[in-house]
């Protein structure tokens, strides 16, 4: 299931003389977080797929659905990104960080059913192109001189209307719904990969290093582009992944 996805915009940010030189330096550390919990979430996909005794603890060995656990493991993340959306000025920063971390380990719990579902060679082809299609409209938004914002603020209303109708097909278990669906998520995401970029790249200008406030951006930076990489590899894998 596709996480919440919101928009965050700071307006506390202190503008710095150095823009280019303070963007460069928020993006890496943004994107090493970000690879991070890709890292996170790969290594507890494998530990599930692999292990049996843990596999049986999201999904019913016996009726083949869901265990509380596993409704919990997919449900998780929505309560993620109402904490990190209304709450992250009241957060620590250390609290962020350990938020994160849980939080991807818990996308990766969700990612392990994907082992029962799409073969191997088939997810490994969908992460490599949801990776090349993320990795292009990065530098596209990072390099492009054209206002996003306007773009971006639609493509948020669809994504949010989108991320509704998936919670409500997850009940209903449409098919075709849900095809449909997955269509309009990568189209969005794609577009959000570079206004998010954009987005990040102002607020990186105008960071005032050293503060909490400063390295809890950076957590939200990462969990905003890592969420987005996630939900448009799972939606690529709905609608092009090959089942076994």
């Amino acid at each position: 299931m596709e996480s919440n996805n919101p928009n965050y915009v700071y307006d506390s940010v202190v503008q710095l003389d150095d823009s280019a030189t303070a963007s460069r330096k928020y993006l890496a550390k943004v994107f090493a977080w970000m690879f991070a919990a890709l890292g996170i979430s790969a290594f507890v996909a494998f530990e599930f797929f692999l292990t049996p005794s843990l596999m049986s603890l999201i999904i019913d060995p016996v009726r083949g659905g869901f265990t509380g656990l596993g409704y919990v493991a997919i449900f998780a993340p929505v309560v993620f990104s109402l904490v990190a959306n209304f709450g992250y000025t009241r957060v620590s920063y250390p609290v962020m960080v350990v938020l994160f971390i849980a939080y991807a380990a818990t996308i990766g719990v969700s990612l392990s059913v994907l082992g029962l579902i799409y073969t191997g060679a088939s997810i490994f082809s969908m992460f490599l192109t949801s990776a090349l299609l993320f990795g292009i409209m990065s530098v596209a938004g990072y390099t492009t001189n054209t206002d996003l914002t306007k773009m971006g603020s639609i493509l948020i209303m669809i994504f949010i209307g989108a991320f509704v109708a998936s919670l409500v097909n997850f009940f209903i278990g449409s098919s075709q719904l849900q095809y449909i669906i997955s269509f309009v998520f990568v189209a969005v995401l794609i577009g959000l990969t570079a206004y998010y970029i954009q987005m990040l790249k102002r607020i990186g200008a105008g960071i005032e290093y050293g503060s909490a406030e400063s390295k809890k951006l950076v957590i939200i930076g990462a969990f905003v582009l890592y969420t987005t990489f996630i939900n448009l590899f799972m939606s690529m894998m709905r609608l092009f992944g090959r089942r076994r």
